[in-house]
């Protein structure tokens, strides 16, 4: 029987007390594994007899949705003791997300030194490095010897989000140097601090922008990284799960406006419940934007096909390629588009630096077009027993599947450079739109080689 069944059993068997006993000896995972799969009022039963510690540790891995609706079903008490012991950086990151109102009411009920803390997070602008960190860290002073660092370890781990990574300032609080617990640990008991510590320090500024802090943990591989005032003072830590959290949300975000989902909320799982449980006309206002351009641009093509209507009549093997170039230049294009979004949200391609990716996409775009240009013109040529129409089909080939591979890279390039929402959101009109210009290539090739045959 699965912790989900056993949890359904004691809850319809009102079995409280043998509940409370199997919750006691299940690890947070299985509880979390199991937790989601419960109703709204199965869930605040389950998690009511959880211990106090296994249940403020597991609040706060649960998503933000799933703590507020936890909340609202708590007593006052029950719920300030949760948010005063929730670690700074959850905090802020769950009233964020909560009522001004609501929020303003919570804060005022911690305690004098989480308050403190509290309002000086929310103090720095969102999506910055101030106001993602944790101020529970530990730290050092060069002339410690490692038996008392490590004695000062052991008194504070309990409180303190991470221990893996120890920071090293001086009195004025500035950084001088980093010291990974594994060093501290194999250490003589009287080494100095100063000695063990690496003194290149890898810190960003309070103001530095989120997803770029994220990048960065996760491009040098640290478990932590240090976040520093004006004056260079240490004044917290973006830890490595932060940093997790902050690409899943904008992977997630990046693939909604892919989709061409316009963005009427600034919180990505608002958009998705929307979607999901939205009325119609909310729905509508996501969805149908991008739908109405790619309309809009559909006609466009249809006008082409209208144009070379004769050439279609003439010939009639022209058109069992249309839907074969079109497609490809789509797929491929749809892959270079992809690429980018890909490159720009790792890092690996930085807008700055946009020309060398650019013209690299174009020419393996060329390659691969040439390759599949001459297998398409040969098929032509032979199934159709027209050399010339296989030439048009081949050379309309080449070029679509490197225009594809252009716009792919172009289009949400520039519309990042213009500051236009929805960069990324573009795919469905970037898709019509290679449509079109396929379309437009291979008209004009059948136009050029079988002239004499129409």
């Amino acid at each position: 029987m699965t912790l989900h069944e056993k949890i359904l059993s004691h809850i319809e068997g009102k079995d409280m007390r043998g509940l409370k006993n199997i919750l006691a000896e299940v690890e947070e995972l299985e509880f979390l594994e199991a937790f989601y799969d419960l109703s709204d009022e199965e869930q605040v039963i389950a998690f009511r007899l959880l211990s106090k510690d296994k249940a403020l540790s597991i609040f706060e891995e649960l998503d933000t949705d799933e703590q507020q609706n936890l909340l609202r079903s708590f007593t006052g008490n029950r719920a300030i003791e949760l948010i005063n012991e929730m670690a700074p950086d959850d905090r802020v990151k769950l009233l964020d997300e909560m009522p001004a109102i609501v929020a303003k009411k919570l804060i005022a009920s911690l305690s004098p030194e989480e308050r403190a803390v509290t309002n000086t997070l929310m103090g720095y602008e969102p999506e910055t490095a101030g106001r993602i960190m944790t101020t529970e860290y530990i730290t050092l002073r060069r002339d410690m010897t490692a038996e008392q660092a490590l004695s000062k370890v052991r008194l504070q781990a309990k409180d303190k989000e991470t221990i893996y990574t120890l920071f090293v300032t001086d009195y004025n609080k500035k950084m001088v140097g980093v010291l990974g617990l594994k060093e501290l640990l194999m250490a003589d008991s009287d080494d100095k601090v100063e000695d063990i510590m690496s003194k290149k320090v890898v810190k960003v500024s309070t103001d530095a922008d989120q997803e770029a802090v994220a990048r960065e943990l996760q491009e040098l591989d640290l478990l932590a990284i240090p976040v520093v005032d004006r004056e260079d003072r240490l004044v917290g830590i973006v830890t490595i799960d932060d940093a997790i959290d902050i690409l899943e949300e904008e992977a997630t975000e990046d693939i909604y406006d892919q989709a061409g989902l316009a963005d009427i909320t600034g919180n990505e799982s608002d958009r998705s419940e929307v979607l999901i449980s939205g009325n119609l006309w909310k729905i509508w206002k996501v969805r149908m934007p991008f739908l109405l351009a790619t309309l809009a641009l559909g006609l466009v093509a249809g006008l082409v096909v209208d144009g070379f209507e004769e050439t279609l009549a003439a010939v009639t093997a022209v058109a069992v390629f249309m839907p074969v170039i079109m497609g490809m230049g789509g797929n491929i294009g749809t892959q270079s588009s992809t690429v980018f979004a890909r490159g720009v949200v790792l890092g690996h391609i930085q807008v700055e630096k946009f020309w060398k990716p650019f013209i690299k996409e174009i020419w393996v775009g060329f390659s691969i077009g040439l390759f599949v240009g001459l297998i398409s013109g040969i098929v032509a040529a032979i199934w159709f027993q027209m050399p010339m129409l296989g030439v048009a089909v081949g050379i309309a080939m080449i070029i679509t599947m490197t225009v594809a591979t252009f716009l792919g890279f172009l289009v949400p390039y520039v519309l990042i450079k213009l500051k236009v929402d929805q960069a990324a959101g573009s795919a469905p009109i970037i898709t019509t739109l290679k449509d079109l210009v396929a379309l437009i290539i291979y008209f004009v090739c059948v136009s050029v080689f079988l002239g004499n045959v129409m």
